[in-house]
């Protein structure tokens, strides 16, 4: 008989998580898991499902399980409170911290079809957890030796390890903040998550043998917008903003700008497709110009003949102090006399600050074709030289960006 090993783990989201529950209801068309006590979770099961997807093929089945039954035991992934406790039992009342989840962040989508448009009247959102939140959760592994304990560990701190849906959106990143390993001369074990283990563990740094680290370091060269949907009180067109949770002081943070992974995406996958057909010499009435580079960027499912398969890329959602802002003013035109519109004036809000640099980190995977990849960094390059802007209103001046393509830490 082999030893057991157990670990408790926590765990802070770098961008917001969307582990969604299958469900729908009157207010989202994605709500997210949640526990007996309407706190976000996430299920043990979903975190086995990666684990297994990224351990080591030969022995996968036989510690997670498929004939003879698994030999590793993970617990649901529990909410941390203020006082970085998990809440077992059933609370009769919130205390103000635990209460700021009740009510969290939606995102909006709409559904897009084979050419990469939208499909009318097909808007959708997803509620997410903040970026900030912290959960806690156990891994048992039962007769099985330390190095295979180890690499499951380790495979955790792994730069394309995403928990629940959407990583191809910008969800599901996560960090590490500390590793605790059950120590049976010093610990007492129990079910119990806020149960404290003594010995830390250190995850070994990770290097993707998989993915390729593309990162993005931009600074605005005037004005930008990421628009959210709704107005205010100054603007038809606001910029979209979303708190983070501030463990620190208990409570949310102020509003911080975000640029989405999703809106990155769909440029970068556009200009990306630009570039694949322009190198091949594949103009309009050719029969092999691509309308999108699927071997990338995925395809959507779009009968039951045609499933889709998920994209080779990773996009992360990148979020920063909020700016100053600018307002403009316009007017409607009308496209016959080209001529205002009578009373159609509106406003919209741009962030203003050509200082602050954005981070947007990118994981594309190694096993692709080099035409494709080619088309996909002068993509990147296009961003960083003002070519390409990113965000709305770009057919007015906004959104240029300028700075540098950094792949594997190195400048392109």
């Amino acid at each position: 008989m082999k030893n057991s090993y157990i670990a408790h783990i926590i765990i802070q989201t770098d961008t917001p998580l969307k582990v969604g529950s299958n469900a729908s209801d009157f207010l989202q068309d994605s709500p997210i898991q949640k526990d007996w006590n309407g706190l976000p979770m996430i299920l043990g099961t979903s975190i086995a499902g990666v684990l297994r997807k990224d351990f080591d093929k030969t022995k996968a089945d036989e510690i997670f399980g498929k004939l003879n039954g698994s030999k590793i035991i993970i617990s649901n992934a529990l909410l941390l409170d203020e006082k970085n406790r998990v809440c077992e039992e059933l609370l009769l009342e919130k205390s103000p911290f635990l209460k700021i989840f009740d009510n969290l962040p939606i995102r909006e989508h709409t559904a897009i079809n084979g050419k990469g448009s939208t499909i009318k009247g097909a808007k959708f959102d997803e509620e997410v957890v903040y970026k900030g939140t912290k959960f806690k959760f156990s891994i048992e592994l039962i007769d099985e030796d330390k190095e295979s304990f180890k690499t499951i560990l380790n495979l955790l701190s792994s730069p394309s390890f995403r928990l629940g849906g959407g990583s191809s959106k910008g969800f599901g990143k996560f960090k590490i903040e500390n590793i605790k390993l059950y120590d049976y001369k010093k610990d007492n074990c129990s079910s119990s998550l806020n149960e404290i283990f003594s010995t830390n563990f250190e995850t070994e740094e990770q290097i993707s043998k998989t993915h390729t680290k593309y990162t993005l370091q931009i600074k605005p060269d005037d004005f930008f917008m990421f628009g959210s949907g709704f107005g205010d009180t100054q603007a038809d067109m606001t910029p979209v903003y979303e708190k983070v949770v501030d463990y620190e002081r208990a409570k949310l943070s102020d509003d911080m700008v975000l640029i989405p992974a999703s809106s990155i995406k769909g440029a970068i996958a556009h200009r990306t497709t630009y570039y694949y057909n322009f190198k091949n010499r594949f103009f309009i009435g050719n029969a092999e110009a691509k309308t999108t580079i699927k071997e990338i960027f995925g395809e959507a499912k779009q009968s039951n003949e045609n499933l889709g398969f998920k994209g080779k890329v990773i996009f992360s959602d990148c979020f920063m102090p909020k700016s100053s802002t600018k307002v403009f003013e316009h007017v409607s035109i009308d496209r016959f006399t080209s001529g205002a519109k009578d009373g159609a004036l509106f406003q919209e809000k741009t962030v203003a600050n050509s200082e602050q640099l954005y981070t947007i980190e990118i994981l594309l995977e190694k096993n692709i074709e080099n035409e494709y990849i080619e088309a996909f960094e002068s993509s990147l390059n296009d961003i960083a030289t003002g070519m390409l802007s990113l965000g709305g209103a770009t057919t007015k001046g906004h959104g240029v960006f300028s700075g540098k393509v950094l792949k594997n830490g190195v400048a392109l």
